[in-house]
This record gives C-alpha cells, sequence and structure tokens, in this order.
C-alpha cells in the first residue's frame, strides 16, 4: 500500500483529489495538511511514501517544507504542485530533490501514474513542465555541460578506444597509420589529462563512460 500526504490549501483541489486516490486499492491518503508547517509536521508524525506538495501555501512555502522534510525523512518522495510551469520553481525543485512536478490542471490520471511512477524511483513531469526540463538540459549540453570526450582531442578519442579494445601499441600505429612513437606520445597525454597510469586504467575509463563495450 502506498501512503500518500496530500498537502494544499486549496479545498476544492483536495476535495477532487482525495475521494479519486481512496477508490485505488494500493494508494492510501493518509493525511491532508492546509499549509507548510503542517505538512512537515505530519510528514514526521505518519512517514509517508509519498507527498503531494503544493509550492505555494501559508506559514511555510513548498520548497521549504520539502527541505526539511527530505533532510528528515530521506526516503519519502515529494511530488511539487504548481499552478504553473515556472522554470525557476521546477529548477529549485529538482535541485533540493523532488521527484516530480504537476501542474494542478492536470488529469487525475496524471496524478495517479505520477504517484505510481516515482514510487517505483521514476521521476515524473506533467507534458509542459517535462518540455521545459528537456530543453533546459539540451542548451546545457551545448554551452556547460562536459562530454567524457572533452579533455581529449579527436585523435586522442581514437587511440584511447583502439587501446581500450584490447590493440597493441603497434596494432594501434597501424590502424591509425601513424608511428609507435606517436601511439606512445598520445597514450602519454591521455594518461596526463585523465590522471591514470595504467592500460586496465583506460579501459575500465573507456568502459564506464561508454566510449566501447565489453564483449
Amino acid at each position: 500500500m502506498i501512503k500518500v500526504l496530500l498537502a494544499d490549501d486549496h479545498k476544492l483541489l483536495i476535495d477532487g483529489l482525495r475521494p479519486l486516490i481512496d477508490k485505488l486499492r494500493d494508494i492510501e491518503v493518509v493525511g491532508v495538511a492546509n499549509d507548510g508547517l503542517k505538512a512537515v509536521e505530519m510528514a514526521v508524525q505518519l512517514k509517508p511514501d509519498i507527498i503531494l506538495l503544493d509550492i505555494s501555501m501559508p506559514g511555510l512555502n513548498g520548497m521549504d517544507a520539502a527541505r526539511k522534510i527530505i533532510r528528515d525523512l530521506p526516503h519519502t518522495k515529494i511530488i511539487m504542485l504548481s499552478m504553473h510551469a515556472d522554470r525557476r520553481y521546477i529548477k529549485e525543485s529538482l535541485r533540493i530533490g523532488a521527484r516530480g512536478y504537476i501542474l494542478k490542471e492536470s488529469a487525475a490520471k496524471e496524478v495517479i501514474k505520477a504517484i505510481g511512477d516515482v514510487q517505483k524511483g521514476k521521476m515524473f513531469f506533467s507534458q509542459s513542465v517535462r518540455d521545459k526540463v528537456l530543453h533546459d538540459y539540451v542548451d546545457w549540453l551545448q554551452t556547460d555541460g562536459e562530454s567524457s570526450y572533452s579533455p581529449l582531442s579527436v585523435r586522442e578519442r581514437e587511440v584511447l578506444q583502439l587501446f581500450a579494445e584490447g590493440k597493441s601499441t603497434k596494432d594501434v600505429a597501424g590502424v591509425l597509420n601513424i608511428s609507435v612513437k606517436t601511439v606512445e606520445s598520445h597514450r602519454k597525454q591521455i594518461m596526463d589529462k585523465l590522471e591514470l597510469h595504467s592500460i586496465a586504467e583506460l579501459t575500465k575509463y573507456a568502459i564506464r563512460e561508454g566510449l566501447t563495450q565489453l564483449e
């Protein structure tokens, strides 16, 4: 049974959600809080599996309430509720450890799915929120995000992959049509850049970063 705490100061939303959740066999509403301080207090008392937590609440806003709950109850998962898909709120929710972000306009089926997904260890976002998260992530990759390749040149990546695939220095030289001395120079530069000290460590790095695969 999934124990759920509803924390929202909008009575109409609670009155609409609770009966729908109560009809389900595997989800139980264990309490309702109408302000942030009460949400934290009830979370500590009831130790729910999931909390549907409104961002804008009296007494203590949802963000600060979430911080307290996540700090004191690390196994309780939080799904934020909001009227708006505001990037600032979305980013802060993810930063503090929320596992989902749902718009209040969402259909009840979406809320139920969110509870189920989050309980299984997944994350859940309303569609418009998901689009913003993905868009921001792509922007990050294209600007500040670092890939596992970034410290290495194109040629160094080629050398690293071949070594990770079990090729000898002579083999690498033959495949790339360069001298053995040049291969050795590339290998040293790779090790220096990655602060690794053996072919075994290079191989582990390449596999971990997805540059090659174990057969």
